[in-house]
């Protein structure tokens, strides 16, 4: 089995009209008439890059993904300065996936998320468990106030110094008891100076936490201040509200899952989403694996791309 399938391009895209005047980019790749599966990508607001369709080996998928309300090539952008995003939560998203697998005719799917697509993915299990084949959930998070708390406070235990940068950078009128808050009301202020500087102060921090992952480098999507403002506006969005679920939920009611196979892959080394979360996922619902990569933190080991092509390849039978 390859460690990646070699790159492919999608056979079909388009765009979804979906609810409160948005509309969704999507793609299709691999075989029309294989094994439908979803993509659920990170963030919230990074958008799909072409690199996911690798995973999946392209006679046997057919490999449905998109760009989540507010960023990549889906409209309205959250960087819009008329951004309205009271129509983005982790509700109006579950409701899009469901469009999308109407739109598409699938009657159930096998989903990969990864980061915050793992969120996405256990919320959608939880909601549509009926339409989901199997999960594959790397990088794993619920995205609960306690684990916002440590990827924006307690991680500073680690990274100090640029942990005082971020911190320090809000400005006095926008500093809150929690810096999610401060951040959030920052790049939602209409002055391009403002929510500009907010936006590259978040993403240097995120920058910051993921770079224990071996070979990191930082991200060249940071490079570019319109994706910084609208990644940093949603993050902040959804980490504020713990992504719009009822507190511990996901991890609470775990056990609702037994009975759909999965696989969680998380890194030893992933400061910003310790492994607690996965591991205590694992308990609960006994029919996923837990599989820990030693050389890996939030992403970028080299075990990693062999593990997701494994984890779907046995998935797919």
């Amino acid at each position: 089995m390859p460690t990646r399938y070699p790159p492919i391009e999608p056979y079909e895209s388009g765009v979804l009209p979906v609810s409160d005047g948005h509309a969704l980019y999507y793609e299709c790749s691999g075989n029309p008439g294989g094994q439908p599966a979803l993509y659920l990508h990170g963030g919230p607001g990074g958008g799909c890059g072409p690199g996911y369709r690798r995973y999946f080996d392209p006679e046997k998928w057919r490999i449905i993904a998109f760009d989540q309300r507010g960023c990549g090539r889906s409209r309205p952008l959250a960087s819009a300065p008329d951004a309205d995003l009271t129509t983005n939560t982790t509700a109006h998203l579950l409701a899009d996936i469901e469009a999308l697998r109407r739109h598409f005719g699938v009657e159930a799917w096998t989903v990969l998320g990864v980061s915050w697509g793992t969120t996405l993915a256990l919320a959608y299990a939880h909601a549509h468990r009926d339409r989901v084949r199997g999960l594959v959930l790397a990088l794993v998070t619920t995205t609960s106030r306690r684990e916002v708390d440590w990827i924006t406070e307690g991680a500073g235990r680690i990274f100090q110094e640029q942990w005082e940068k971020f911190a320090e950078a809000v400005p006095a009128r926008f500093r809150r008891p929690r810096l999610v808050d401060a951040y959030a009301e920052w790049l939602a202020e209409p002055d391009p100076a403002e929510h500009a500087a907010a936006a590259r102060a978040w993403c240097a921090w995120e920058d910051a936490h993921v770079s224990l992952s071996p070979g990191h480098v930082p991200s060249a999507a940071f490079e570019d201040p319109a994706f910084c403002l609208c990644f940093a506006r949603l993050v902040t969005h959804y980490w504020r509200h713990a992504a719009f679920l009822a507190g511990g939920v996901l991890l609470r009611d775990a056990h609702r899952l037994n009975g759909i196979p999965g696989v969680l892959i998380h890194g030893r080394y992933d400061v910003s989403g310790p492994l607690e979360t996965a591991f205590r996922l694992s308990k609960a619902w006994t029919t996923a694996q837990l599989r820990v990569l030693d050389d890996m933190g939030h992403g970028n080991g080299t075990s990693f791309p062999a593990a997701v092509t494994a984890a779907l390849a046995e998935l797919a039978g």
